[in-house]
């Protein structure tokens, strides 16, 4: 779940870094009163930053010390105290404790809307149903946010902000209570989207669970390959291998507790795989190149159904940009865009091995992308090329 951030030399305090640097939003909260997150680490102490942000009193909890301590010094929330009557319980702990923590809170705070930000909703639902728990004030919930690295240390006010955040409601579900979860992920910038409890366990396997599992296993090849093989690493092993950073002892915890979708899924790459490398064993057979052919342009089909900026489905052009390797340069690229009249879409930087350049791949509405392409060459930018020709 992603990006790094790297630890100061000492624990700043509050004062000096006010919400994770962020600034209040001059928006008013939607939520009102206390809001108890229970877990400080990278999601609990992000929506603790966010929601801080914007002037709610926040309440940790978390059962290290050590972690609960370095996120109130970083300004998520501040710790717990004798008369706090939260209106709202946000559970933040991993999926194996998950159950157990919303079990507690609800019985704690008997008052409180209890919701999770766990990533897998399904099994937490129908454990806490077995136990015979009453649900009526529990809503579970997902923001579809992260980080590779976790922890209060890589926490931040923005990790939601134009992120979907499912919430699952079922028919006890009050509307006031489900007004105050929404309010909750409105507040952190997030995009309310209602699931059912099995629609967001198979939607998260497809898009989430499944692609950690390939991009480990990929990534796991390299850890074999040859000093000369990775030298030549460029940015599409760099794009399919980001996600294999993240930590296995949440990922053992989160496949496990959502196999039967995961399964399904990998079954049937591995029969798409097996009929590829069936096809290559003799690439010169009738029939193989289609076959090839085929599996690439479906993953074609595959890429252009992806929302694209704002959830929407408009696709750009891109142009690629050489950047030398020298201070001021990629400000200078983005002022000249704006004089140009250019918005900036997307951006991906490459760094290629020995080399004193980056390349910007700089995708902008096609409209723009002659005037850009122009613009740019006679203001002496060198192009690398469309990648869309």
């Amino acid at each position: 779940m992603t990006d790094t951030t790297s630890a100061p030399s000492a624990a700043p305090s509050v004062a000096a870094v006010p919400s994770a640097a962020v600034a209040p939003s001059r928006v008013a909260a939607r939520l009102s009163g206390t809001v108890r997150v229970v877990g400080a680490g990278l999601l609990g102490a992000s929506i603790g930053h966010a929601l801080r942000a914007k002037g709610v009193d926040v309440v940790l909890d978390d059962t290290s010390p050590a972690q609960l301590r370095l996120a109130i010094d970083y300004g998520a929330g501040r710790a717990s105290a004798d008369g706090d009557a939260p209106s709202l319980v946000v559970v933040a702990v991993p999926p194996d404790v998950t159950a157990d923590v919303i079990e507690a809170e609800l019985t704690r705070y008997p008052d409180a809307v209890v919701t999770d930000v766990a990533s897998v909703k399904l099994e937490p639902f129908r454990e806490l149903q077995s136990r015979g728990v009453d649900l009526s004030r529990y809503i579970g919930s997902h923001p579809l946010a992260g980080r590779e690295r976790g922890g209060a240390i890589s926490a931040r006010a923005d990790l939601f902000i134009g992120r979907p955040w499912v919430v699952c409601r079922d028919g006890e579900t009050t509307a006031a209570d489900l007004a105050l979860v929404e309010a909750l992920a409105l507040d952190v910038g997030a995009m309310p989207l209602e699931m059912t409890p099995e629609e967001h366990d198979r939607s998260v396997a497809l898009t989430s669970h499944v692609p950690q599992v390939v991009a480990s296993l990929l990534a796991s090849r390299l850890a074999v390959a040859d000093e000369g093989a990775l030298r030549l690493a460029g940015q599409g092993v760099r794009d399919t291998t980001r996600i294999a950073a993240s930590a296995p002892e949440l990922w053992v915890q989160i496949l496990g507790a959502n196999a039967e979708p995961v399964v399904e899924i990998l079954d049937a790459l591995a029969d798409d795989l097996r009929e590829v490398s069936d096809a290559l064993r003799a690439p010169a057979a009738p029939g193989a190149r289609r076959v090839v052919a085929e599996a690439i342009r479906s993953g074609n089909d595959g890429v252009e159904r992806l929302p694209g900026k704002h959830g929407q489905n408009r696709r750009f052009e891109t142009l690629v940009v050489m950047v030398d390797d020298t201070p001021g340069q990629l400000g200078r690229l983005f002022g000249e865009l704006g004089e140009l009249s250019v918005n900036v879409e997307d951006l991906r930087l490459e760094h290629s091995p020995g080399a004193q350049f980056g390349l910007a791949e700089i995708s902008v509405d096609p409209a723009a992308l002659h005037g850009a392409i122009t613009g740019l060459q006679e203001r002496g930018w060198r192009i690398a090329g469309n990648t869309n020709d």
